[in-house]
């Protein structure tokens, strides 16, 4: 909300996000039950002209700008080797963890994440689904068509029950800057309402 707020560009939004993270870091609560849930965020931010992925580890963060196609993130990390800025520590930090040796290409999302990446796009699972879907209709997507990717329950994008989908967003960004950009949100928990 804060890059929405301060910057006019999908960079300068990048920018903030990431000034505000090295700062103050990231942390709390995902849930308002008493039980401790925390994960680090990931973010796509688009303005006319461009997109960019942004994901974290604490402080620690890398930015891949989309360069063509479609693009999802779904509570995992997936910039691997295409990074395009970066945390001015990320690798230092990782070699004193012992996650990266320095010496094979570093891929963020192998090195900062628990989830064997290779298997990212074939294993069931949200991100998967989304990125299926997504390039099941490359092309010629829709808000419409955007709107039922979100409401799909069976590819577990639009979760039920204790982790239930709280909202969702479809943006249309018009590259012509005389054509309006239209939001939609949705009122309930459930995008499929």
């Amino acid at each position: 909300r804060l890059g929405l707020e301060r910057a006019d560009t999908a960079e300068k939004a990048l920018n903030v996000i990431v000034d505000l993270l090295e700062k103050y870091g990231q942390g709390g609560n995902c849930m308002e039950s008493h039980m401790v849930f925390t994960y680090y965020n990931s973010f796509l931010i688009a303005d006319r002209k461009e997109a960019w992925v942004l994901e974290t580890s604490g402080k620690y963060w890398a930015a891949e700008k989309v360069e063509g196609g479609v693009r999802n993130i779904s509570n995992q990390l997936s910039i691997t080797t295409k990074i395009d800025r970066e945390h001015p520590e990320l690798k230092e930090y990782a070699k004193s963890k012992g996650w990266w040796d320095g010496k094979k290409e570093f891929d963020f999302a192998a090195t900062y994440s628990y989830v064997n990446t290779a298997r990212m796009t074939t294993s069931r699972g949200r991100y998967c689904e989304g990125y299926k879907l997504l390039n099941k209709h490359k092309g010629s997507i829709t808000s419409e068509i955007m709107m039922e990717i979100l409401r799909d329950k069976e590819s577990g994008i639009n979760m039920e029950g204790g982790f239930m989908t709280t909202g969702s967003m479809v943006s249309v960004l018009p590259q012509q800057p005389h054509l309006p950009c239209i939001h939609f949100f949705t009122g309930t928990p459930d995008p499929a309402r």
